[in-house]
C-alpha cells in the first residue's frame, strides 16, 4: 500500500508539472521568480521503466511444467544540482501476476518446488498474488573534483559478484556507500561499503547475514540439507576495485570482503588488436581467488555458510569482434576441492563461461568450455547463439557439489528487437535455453527436475523513458 501510494504521489508531481510551467495570460503576466522551490524541482528528472516478463519451464516426461506473466511498471525522480553538488533520489517500482501456475505446488514426483517462474514474483509469497511492490532507490549524491561521486542510501550498484542482472522482475539492490573516483583520464576507483541488500526477486531490504539463503541452500558437506538460513552472521561488505583502461589494454582488479564470511580477490586483464576492415582480435584472462574470513558466518560449522579453506578459479578467453558479427572461445577451471561460493541472491557471476540460468556458486573441481557469437543483420536486430559443457563433480560428491547438479551441456538463443521512431525506448528480448545432462543422476528425478534434461523460454519486454 505504501509503495502504491509513493508512485501515484511521483505520478501526480510528474503530471503536474506541465501545468505549473504554463505561461500566464498576457495581461496577467508577472516577472517569473526562478529563485523558488517549484523552479528547482521542475528542472530535475523523472524517469520510467515498464516490464512486461512471460517465462515457462518444460521438464522432462511427467516432471511438472511452469509457466508465469508477470507486468510491472516503476516512476523515479532526481533533482538538479544543489550549490552544484547535491542531489537527491527516488524510485519505486511494482509488480503484478496476471497469470501463472500453482508456483508453491510441489512436483508430485520429487516433492520440490518450481525453480525459475516463481522469481518473476515474490520468492518468499509464492502463492500471493496481489500486486507487490518496492522502494528501489533513496539516495544522496554528493558530487566533488572532476567527475568524482559518493552516493548514500538506496541504490543500483554493481561489482563483479553483487549486481542488479536484469534476469527476472526485480533486480538485486543496496543499500550502503558507494565512491566513484574518476579524476584520472585511463584510471577510475570504486569504493563500496554495504549494509543491506534486496536481493532479487524479493520485495524486502535485509542486513548481509539474513539475505544468505533466501535462495534454496543445497546440501553441508555431509549431505545434509544446509542449515546457514537465518544463522549466518554478517553485518557488512566491503568492496574495492580499480580500472585501468589505455589503449590496448584494459585491467580491472576487485576485492569483496563479506564480513565473517568470504573475501574473494578478482582480476582481469583483456586485450584489445587495432582493429582491421572493422575486425579486431581480443583475448582475456581471469583470476579469483576466495578464502574463508572469520568463522564462515557461524561459529558452529553445522551453522556455518562456508567451512574452512579456500577456492581458485581461473577463466580466459579469445575472440574476434566486429560491428555486426562477434565470435569467442571460453573456459574457466576450480581448481581447488573447496566449494568456490557467492551467494546466489547477489547477483550473476564474472567468469567469461557464465550462461543464463545457471551458476558455477557451490561447485569445487570444475571445467567448463563455452563458444558466443553475436550477429547483427541491422541496427534494431541482434542475434546470440551460445554453447556450454560443463563438466561437474559427481551429484553425490557433497563435498564439490552443493546443489545436486550433473554435469550438462547447455545451449542459449537470445533474439534482441530494438523499437524506434514513435516506440523508441521500448525493446523484446526472446530467450530460449536447453539443457541435458551429462552426468549420472542414478534414476533420481531430484537431479533433474529444473536443472537438466528441460526446455525454459523467456519473453522479455523492456520500456525505459
Amino acid at each position: 500500500m505504501k509503495t502504491r501510494l509513493f508512485l501515484l504521489v511521483l505520478w501526480w508531481i510528474q503530471t503536474s508539472f506541465p501545468l505549473l510551467a504554463q505561461e500566464v495570460p498576457r495581461s496577467q503576466e508577472v516577472i517569473r521568480d526562478t529563485n523558488t522551490l517549484r523552479h528547482f524541482l521542475k528542472t530535475g528528472k523523472f524517469y520510467g521503466h515498464a516490464k512486461s516478463y512471460w517465462s515457462a519451464t518444460l521438464n522432462q516426461n511427467r516432471l511438472t511444467d511452469y509457466y508465469a506473466w508477470a507486468v510491472g511498471g516503476g516512476i523515479g525522480y532526481q533533482t538538479p544540482k544543489l550549490a552544484k553538488r547535491f542531489q537527491l533520489g527516488i524510485s519505486g517500482f511494482f509488480i503484478f501476476n496476471l497469470a501463472s501456475s500453482d508456483l508453491a505446488r510441489p512436483d508430485p514426483a520429487t516433492s520440490m518446488v518450481n525453480r525459475y517462474e516463481i522469481g518473476l514474483f515474490d520468492i518468499e509469497r509464492p502463492n500471493y498474488h496481489r500486486d507487490l511492490g518496492r522502494l528501489e532507490e533513496f539516495y544522496l549524491k554528493a558530487h566533488f573534483g572532476k567527475k568524482s561521486i559518493l552516493t548514500l542510501g538506496r541504490q543500483v550498484s554493481e561489482s563483479p559478484f553483487i549486481n542488479p542482472q536484469d534476469g527476472r522482475m526485480s533486480p538485486t539492490l543496496t543499500e550502503g556507500a558507494v565512491l566513484d573516483v574518476n579524476e584520472w583520464p585511463h584510471l577510475k576507483l570504486r569504493s563500496q561499503y554495504l549494509w543491506r541488500i534486496s536481493p532479487r526477486s524479493t520485495m524486502r531490504w535485509l542486513e548481509i547475514g539474513e539475505s544468505m539463503g533466501m535462495y534454496p541452500v543445497g546440501v553441508g558437506l555431509d549431505g545434509r540439507p544446509s542449515q546457514y538460513k537465518g544463522q549466518t552472521e554478517s553485518d557488512f561488505i566491503a568492496i574495492f576495485g580499480a580500472t585501468y583502461k589505455k589503449s590496448k589494454w584494459e585491467i580491472q582488479l576487485w576485492d569483496t570482503y563479506v564480513d565473517n564470511v568470504l573475501n574473494t580477490f578478482f582480476v582481469k586483464a583483456e586485450w584489445r588488436s587495432l582493429a582491421k576492415g572493422g575486425t579486431n582480435w581480443m583475448t582475456g584472462a581471469q583470476l579469483t581467488i576466495q578464502n574463508i574470513t572469520g568463522n564462515g558466518g557461524n561459529p558452529n560449522a553445522l551453522l556455518a555458510y562456508a567451512q574452512p579453506g579456500s577456492a581458485v578459479v581461473t577463466s580466459g578467453r579469445i575472440g574476434q569482434e566486429s560491428e555486426r558479427f562477434d565470435w569467442y572461445l571460453n573456459a574457466t577451471h576450480i581448481w581447488s576441492q573447496q566449494r568456490y561460493l557467492m551467494p546466489r541472491e547477489w547477483g550473476k557471476e564474472p567468469f567469461y563461461t557464465f550462461m543464463p540460468r545457471e551458476r558455477n556458486d557451490g561447485f569445487g573441481n570444475l571445467t567448463a568450455a563455452t563458444v558466443n557469437t553475436r550477429f547483427k543483420p541491422q541496427k534494431d536486430i541482434e542475434l546470440t547463439l551460445s554453447g556450454g559443457y560443463f563438466h561437474l563433480p559427481d551429484v553425490k560428491n557433497f563435498r564439490q557439489n552443493k546443489y545436486g547438479m550433473p554435469g550438462y551441456s547447455q545451449i542459449n538463443l537470445g533474439l534482441t528487437y530494438q523499437f524506434d521512431q514513435y516506440l523508441k525506448g521500448l525493446s523484446a528480448f526472446l530467450l530460449v535455453v536447453r539443457k541435458d545432462k551429462i552426468g549420472s543422476v542414478y534414476d533420481d528425478s531430484r537431479y533433474i527436475f529444473n536443472k537438466v534434461n528441460m526446455v525454459h523460454a523467456n519473453l522479455i519486454l523492456n520500456y525505459c523513458f
